[in-house]
């Protein structure tokens, strides 16, 4: 009982525990979250696009390490969070890496299977590992900005720089029922441990399948709360964001020549690795 109701649920706590309380908790308290908010989206920008136009991994997988180095040592997230953070896209990219390196390419054979003629040929490794350090360099990029700031600002900033509105209205709201869908989600799973629900295999799987079918009926039902909400508070199709005051927070002349350092030192990098092969 212990065994099956921990395989059905180990997941699910983690994603809960992660992302209703810490990753949100972490981007209001963290060693950057004072930083100018506008130099942080300006230097994850620049990195994420310099880690895809590399034609080599050494790149990307500096960008990985200088960005984790940022934000376990700088901004000082948890060690143990961060690297549970990066276990899902690690995963996905390790399948990639080897799905790639199997299917895709020609050249010399490096790993022959014995299984349907597959085999790892020198194209198909060098691909797929390339594939595999730009997801790593770019979602690094995009967890420093992610662990650090705080969404309204972060909206904000997409505000002044003339996204589109609908655009970031909808990711509003959908950072917004996130936390919304999870807080349905474990409720509704608390209500059922107390009843026993999770009390042998048969039931652990009947539990999370009504689990699965009433949420969506549960979090359609609180959307529209809150879209009557919003209406009375005088809602008329924009939403607003808080815009702070320009230069609210001085970047700094260090900063800003650190940054023209870093990112010229990655393009030089970029340029001189341009032909780097593992195999």
């Amino acid at each position: 009982m212990i065994i099956t109701k921990g395989i059905l649920t180990i997941k699910f706590n983690l994603m809960v525990k992660m992302f209703s309380n810490t990753l949100d908790s972490y981007a209001h308290f963290n060693g950057l979250k004072d930083a100018n908010t506008y130099f942080k989206v300006f230097f994850a920008i620049i990195t994420l696009l310099v880690s895809l136009i590399s034609t080599s991994p050494i790149v990307p997988l500096i960008i990985a390490v200088v960005m984790s180095i940022l934000i376990v040592f700088k901004a000082k997230i948890s060690l143990k969070f961060y690297l549970k953070f990066l276990t899902i896209p690690l995963i996905f990219a390790f399948i990639t890496f080897i799905y790639m390196a199997i299917l895709f390419g020609v050249g010399t054979h490096i790993l022959d299977l014995g299984l349907f003629n597959l085999a790892v040929t020198s194209d198909g490794f060098n691909l797929g590992f390339l594939v595999f350090a730009r997801m790593m360099g770019c979602f690094t990029c995009l967890a420093f900005l992610a662990l650090t700031t705080p969404m309204n600002e972060l909206f904000s900033v997409l505000e002044i720089v003339k996204i589109p509105q609908i655009v970031l209205e909808i990711a509003m709201l959908m950072y917004r029922y996130i936390f919304l869908f999870l807080s349905e989600a474990i409720n509704m799973y608390h209500s059922q441990e107390t009843r026993l629900g999770y009390i042998s295999f048969k039931k652990s799987f009947k539990s999370m399948g009504i689990l699965g079918s009433n949420l969506f009926i549960r979090t359609w039902i609180k959307g529209e709360q809150s879209y009557v909400a919003m209406e009375s508070r005088c809602y008329n199709g924009t939403i607003k964001s808080i815009k702070e005051p320009d230069n609210i927070r001085n970047v700094g002349m260090r900063n800003i020549v650190l940054l023209v350092i870093f990112e010229l030192s990655l393009f030089v990098g970029v340029y001189m690795s341009a032909s780097f092969r593992i195999f």
